[in-house]
């Protein structure tokens, strides 16, 4: 009997284990524009079928279900399949979790799938995974026009991205893949509405809108990605029906296109020739250098003004630096950037960097000539700008020399012939009562007053000389100083949108300054959250403050609401707050 027991049991597991219910996939790596099928395939008739959430996917098609059912040689076969046609959301690899059913009590799960999505491709693989409708005379493209393939360092290209269609009507679109411009300094250009115009592509008439304007400044030589833009575009296609008045009849779908990743080669710029102290300056510039004045009285002070005027790399590249004589104490520059960037030119306008100077002695002090120099592309040469001398006169206050003879006075030895020279032979004697000044609170006081003072005295001189000393200490109060003053301006502009974002990214960019002693030319997005990171900053405030950074550029020209101003300037506050706290 125990037998039997056993062989029964052995029987029914046999009889569970021949439940079969399986996921099915036309493909596991797919583009972010192409579309596959998932079947889930049953060899029993379950009940209560369960799909999975499908996250990350949409839906194109399904659930449509198949039944089939067959006798072979006396042993029957069962399938049921159900089948979705889904279509990626997003890049990245996408799990597709498991679907249920229910037979005879128990539950059958299928095993998870995992699907890797890549950069949209320019052609669908495998077109027979969507349904096809229409007349197929359709056409819709995504292009990217590129000014220039082979570009110098820092020398500007433009992006132009154009959507062409032809025998289709397009309802609306939204990016399913920001194009990234890794080793490029970006900025779009502002388009204020989208228009539609007739044009040719591939030698076929069609329409085109241009959907996305970008200047690139290429920062590293060699070959350069741009990762595709990547859309979903909702589309009207034309069907084989017409309605009662002989209209054609059209169908809603939509597309996923993407303009490809395109490859720029960027040249290095020639090392031969190159000027010492080359920072970087591609285009055509002028170079001035100009003081306030040159005759000074004593207690004032002139302003240096360094500029540089033209179009090219306008904010990737610094200004030389004054040398002045030690008898003039120069304190560090306020920056100011007037540029404009347009798609024919690039950016254009003019920078700035004024010193404050406060000449310390009388007399004439010469501020050496400076040189600047950019790489012409028009001649493909490098160019040298050098500034004339400029001589400050300061009328009167104390002489350079005096001042020495000062400070050395105590070194000066006095002969025994002149020792009693200021000794009186005679006196008069005075009694003395007992409320003389002598032993009262004010003679102790006055006694004691020096052995106070002159410690204080020397400590003070000596916290002067190192506070003076220190030049980066200096620079960063200077530095933060000007991002408290930008915060202030910023907060002035709430009602005005363009100067609110121009002195909000002007206080970010010194307080950077002032926290990790880098310049403009070295602002570049990685560089900034590697020397943050480096310095204990928490990540999440990192990212913070670089997507706040780069919204401001943005905000500029996009249409914003005074309620979101003052979203971003409370949000500018706390971020370099928590900064200022994270930071070692």
């Amino acid at each position: 009997m125990k037998r039997y027991l056993i062989l029964l049991l052995f029987t029914f597991q046999g009889l569970m284990a021949q439940v079969q219910f399986e996921a099915k996939v036309s493909k596991n790596t797919l583009g972010l524009n192409e579309r596959f099928r998932i079947d889930f395939i049953m060899n029993v008739d379950g009940d209560n079928f369960d799909q999975p959430a499908f996250e990350g996917f949409r839906v194109v098609a399904g659930p449509s279900q198949q039944v089939s059912q067959s006798w072979i040689n006396g042993r029957s076969s069962f399938q049921k399949i159900y089948s979705y046609i889904l279509q990626p959301a997003q890049k990245g690899t996408v799990t597709i979790k498991q679907a249920t059913i229910e037979f005879n009590g128990q539950v059958y799960k299928t095993a998870p799938v995992k699907i890797t999505v890549t950069n949209a491709v320019a052609e669908e693989r495998d077109p027979n995974d969507r349904p096809q409708q229409g007349s197929g005379s359709e056409m819709i493209n995504l292009v990217a026009e590129i000014s220039k393939t082979n570009p110098y360092l820092n020398e500007p290209i433009t992006v132009v991205y154009k959507l062409y269609f032809y025998n289709i009507g397009v309802t609306g679109f939204k990016e399913l893949a920001k194009p990234k411009y890794n080793d490029f300094w970006n900025q779009n250009i502002d388009i204020k509405q989208l228009a539609i115009e007739q044009g040719t592509y591939q030698g076929q008439r069609c329409y085109f809108v241009v959907l996305k304007k970008t200047i690139l400044y290429p920062q590293k030589s060699g070959r350069l990605t741009i990762e595709p833009l990547s859309l979903d575009i909702g589309v009207q296609l034309p069907t084989n029906r017409r309605d009662m008045f002989g209209q054609m009849i059209v169908a809603d779908d939509n597309k996923i296109v993407s303009a490809g990743a395109k490859t720029i080669n960027v040249r290095a710029l020639p090392e031969s020739n190159k000027p010492e102290g080359f920072s970087g300056a591609v285009g055509k510039f002028n170079f001035t250098v100009t003081p306030s004045k040159t005759t000074l009285k004593n207690g004032e002070s002139l302003d240096l003004i360094v500029s540089a005027t033209g179009s090219g790399n306008m904010k990737l590249f610094t200004l030389p630096k004054p040398v002045v004589p030690n008898a003039l104490e120069m304190y560090d520059p306020v920056h100011d950037e007037k540029v404009t960037t347009s798609l024919s030119g690039g950016m254009s306008g003019k920078i700035t960097d004024k010193y404050t100077i406060i000449p310390q002695y009388k007399g004439k002090y010469a501020i050496k000539p400076m040189q600047f120099s950019y790489f012409d592309l028009s001649t493909g040469s490098y160019k040298t700008i050098t500034s004339p001398e400029i001589m400050v006169d300061v009328l009167d206050g104390p002489m350079q020399a005096e001042s020495n003879a000062t400070a050395n006075a105590s070194k000066n030895v006095i002969t025994k012939v002149e020792q009693f020279k200021y000794i009186k032979q005679k006196t008069t004697l005075v009694s003395m009562a007992k409320n003389d000044f002598y032993g009262s609170n004010l003679y102790y006081g006055l006694l004691f007053l020096p052995f106070i003072i002159l410690p204080i005295i020397v400590l003070a001189k000596k916290k002067k000389e190192a506070i003076d000393s220190d030049v980066t200490g200096n620079r960063i109060k200077m530095n933060n100083k000007l991002a408290k003053k930008y915060l202030s301006e910023a907060k002035k502009q709430l009602n005005n949108k363009e100067p609110f974002y121009i002195a909000l990214e002007k206080a970010m960019h010194n307080f950077l300054k002032a926290k990790l002693h880098i310049e403009t030319s070295e602002m570049s997005k990685d560089n900034i959250r590697e020397l943050l990171l480096s310095r204990n900053a928490n990540p999440e405030s990192v990212q913070s403050f670089i997507a706040l950074t780069e919204n401001c550029e943005f905000a500029r020209y996009a249409p914003a609401s005074s309620a979101s101003i003052q979203q971003d300037y409370d949000k500018a506050v706390l971020i370099i707050s928590e900064l200022e706290k994270q930071i070692v």
